[in-house]
Formats: C-alpha cells, structure tokens, sequence
C-alpha cells in the first residue's frame, strides 16, 4: 500500500474476522517478524493464528495461573524454530517454544517481580529480554545460553508509578555509532512518563532521559520502524490524555565521542565520559481524534502511517507529510479547539502556548467509529496480508491492520484507497 495522496480518501473495511473468537477480553495480537503467523494473548493462554487461513494454528496453554496480559515473539531464530515470551497477571514471564506438532512447550519461568507484568520486549538480537511491572519497576533479563537459563542482568526502578510498557529501539544503519548507537531501551508509565535506558558499562544501566509531557497515564510506546534518511528513529507514545505524541532525540556532534554499544564504555574512567544524558524534545502532537484514553497506536514499516484505537472504540488513521501543511493542516483547526473549550477540554500543548512544528505535518485522514461495537478496543497492529482475498502478487507486501478486544474478537482490517 502506498502512501495516500491528499486527492485520495482512506477508508477501512473489515475482512472477516480471526476464528474461532476468543468469547474472552483478549489484549494483544503480535505478528510474527517473518512469518505468516500471529499470536493473541488472552485469558491464561496464546492463541496464534495463520495469517493465510484466518483461522488458529496451536496455542499456548500452559504455565500461567492468571491472564496473559502481553506476549512478543523472540527475533532471529532459524526458520524451523519459534519462541514466544508471556507476561501475566501472575507476576511471572514465561519462555514458550513451539515443538514438531504445532505444541507449545515452557521452557523457563522467568520470576521476581512483585506484581502484574504488564508488558515483554525481546531486544532485536533477541539476547535481552525486557519486563515491566505494576510494581514500578523494569528488569532486563539476559539468555546466557546454556539450558535455556535467562540471568536477571538488571532491575530499574526510577518510574515513581505503574509501569506500563516496554520497546527495544529497532536496528538501525547507526549501531555501534557512538552514544547515538541503537541500544536502547524505552519505558512508558502510570507516572506520565517515558523514560530511555542504556547500558553505561556491563550489566550497569542508566536512565538517559525523562520524556515529559503528558498529562495522564503513558499507555504505550513505539520505536519509529525505519528513520527517513540517517536520522535516529522517533518516538511515538500514547496516553490516558487522548493524545499520540513524536519526540525526536537532538543529537549533539559525535566529536571524539566514547562508543557506546554493549558494554563498550566499561573501560573507560568516569571522569573520562561524556554525560550519557540525552535530550529529547516533543516535536509533534497528532490530530486530536479520541475521546476516551489511547490504548494502543501502530507505526507502518513500510508507510510511516499511524494508526492509533482504545477506550472509544474509534480506529484513527494519520499520515506525516514532508511539508507542513498550509493554514495549520494536521494542527487543530478553529471549530475542534472551539469544540474542547466547551467540553472543558484543555488543548495539550506541552508546557508551551502552541503546538510543537512537526504537529502540522501530521493529517488525520481517516477514523473509524465502533470498530468493535459497543467494546473497548485494546491492541491495534500493522500486518502482512497473506489471506485468500489478497492478489497473490500482493501477499506479504501489502499491509492490513488488526485490532484485538474486550469482546475477545480479533479483527483484520483492509486499507482501501478512493479519489476523492
């Protein structure tokens, strides 16, 4: 699918949905990095899905005493091989490998942490493995390769609430280029919060930076999927403030700067170190288009579009221009500002009297009302498309979106393209 040009409208229409359904608030769906496979978590179990059919493939049913509240697929394995992370209601990650017979078997049972774990991250080597909790806290958690065994390699505590989220920043083009390099971990919090991380020296991480800004829970966080140009990837976080936030690192000159890969600074002496601190600036806020909390938003690979859904129901669809748009474009017009005066609404706008300048390159081309009835929606996805309907040339090219919730229906939707 290409990028919609502003002659063109955006509309989605529902393919038919995942079977069976789940009869059961089901959280997340996560598609496999290379596979036509998609896996929902749900209840106290995982169901994946095959993209081609529609339809469940195994499942997931063991190890875990209560919800699965999030799952994420472990990267870089051979073709024959899959793996699965679980995070539960019941305090524990559990490490799932997927047998000859389409039958899932836990393998570890990761534990320690006081309370739900809310959210599981694989690193994009898939050697470290984040966790987040509702007891404030992060761990990262390292494969040492032998018998399976995962080594706790570091707790954080600085989030002063509910931790809510977890994202590896992708590989880029730039790891290993100095502090700028791609190791980086980022976490969204009850506390209004993102903060990054990074390894100052071997199994020693340090909180680089406080992304502020919000004025409600941070219900999730996104790593931009692929940089234009040489630029280190954005980030996207949502929040119980009915607003999608960019915020891009401002990078300082790299003169004579320390690497800054894993473990790379440990050698060298303290007072040697340029400060690890980063600074990150909001540098846009997208079109207003929920009225309830933002559960979960979607960055394209393939065309930077954002997609964002949750407690209203409504699927909003936003494109980034090059340029900004004349007369304010994706910034809020006259009649929406007028409209949140009289709900009582306050426009964020960041500690500051206008919007960030990256706002009016955003655009609001499509939202979609009750996509799940009458029921929060909780997850939404960029996917593949692999399924019978899609031209066979198309298949594993063009992208569809899914969103998952509270009626535990998981639903594939079709982006369609009209003149307008």
């Amino acid at each position: 699918m290409a990028l919609p040009r502003d002659s063109e409208l955006v509309k989605l229409a529902p393919l038919p949905p995942f079977k069976p359904d789940l009869y059961q608030r089901a959280w997340q769906s996560i598609p496999h990095p290379t596979l036509p496979l998609l896996a929902t978590a749900h209840h106290k179990s995982v169901t994946v899905f095959s993209l081609t059919t529609l339809s469940a493939h195994s499942a997931l049913t063991q190890g875990h005493e209560r919800s699965v509240r999030s799952t994420a697929w472990r990267p870089n394995l051979p073709p024959d091989k899959r793996c699965l992370v679980t995070g539960s209601f019941d305090s524990t990650a559990g490490i799932c490998e997927e047998t000859k017979a389409k039958d899932w078997e836990l393998i570890v049972v990761l534990d320690g942490q006081d309370s739900e774990i809310k959210s599981v991250s694989f690193s994009p080597t898939g050697q470290f493995l984040a966790t987040c909790s509702r007891d404030k806290s992060v761990w990262i958690w390292e494969d040492v390769e032998s018998d399976d065994e995962w080594e706790t390699v570091a707790v954080l505590t600085e989030h002063e609430g509910d931790v809510k989220a977890v994202a590896w920043c992708p590989e880029t083009n730039r790891t290993g280029r100095g502090r700028y390099s791609s190791d980086a971990l980022a976490s969204a919090s009850y506390d209004n919060t993102v903060r990054i991380w990074r390894e100052e020296s071997e199994q020693e991480w340090e909180c680089v930076a406080v992304l502020e800004g919000h004025e409600g829970t941070v219900w999730g966080v996104q790593w931009e999927p692929k940089p234009r140009g040489d630029k280190f990837p954005r980030i996207m976080t949502w929040s119980a403030d009915r607003t999608v936030r960019i915020w891009t690192l401002k990078e300082e000159e790299e003169e004579e700067a320390p690497q800054h890969a894993w473990g790379s600074l440990g050698g060298i002496p303290n007072t040697m170190r340029r400060s690890l601190k980063e600074e990150w600036e909001c540098t846009a806020i997208l079109p207003k288009a929920h009225t309830r909390d933002i559960y979960s938003a979607t960055w394209s690979p393939t065309t930077g579009m954002v997609a964002s859904t949750g407690s209203d129901g409504t699927i909003a669809l936003y494109r980034e221009d090059e340029e900004e748009q004349p007369n304010g474009g994706a910034a809020r017009n006259e009649c929406d500002e007028a409209a949140a005066e009289l709900d009582g609404d306050v426009p964020m706008t960041n500690g500051h009297t206008e919007e960030p300048h990256g706002s009016r390159k955003w655009k609001l081309v499509s939202t979609t009302p009750n996509a799940h009835g009458p029921y929060e929606v909780n997850h939404i996805t960029w996917c593949k498309r692999y399924d019978q309907e899609c031209p066979p040339e198309k298949r594993g090219i063009e992208e569809m979106l899914v969103t998952t919730g509270d009626d535990g229906v998981v639903r594939p939707w079709q982006i369609l393209l009209e003149a307008s």
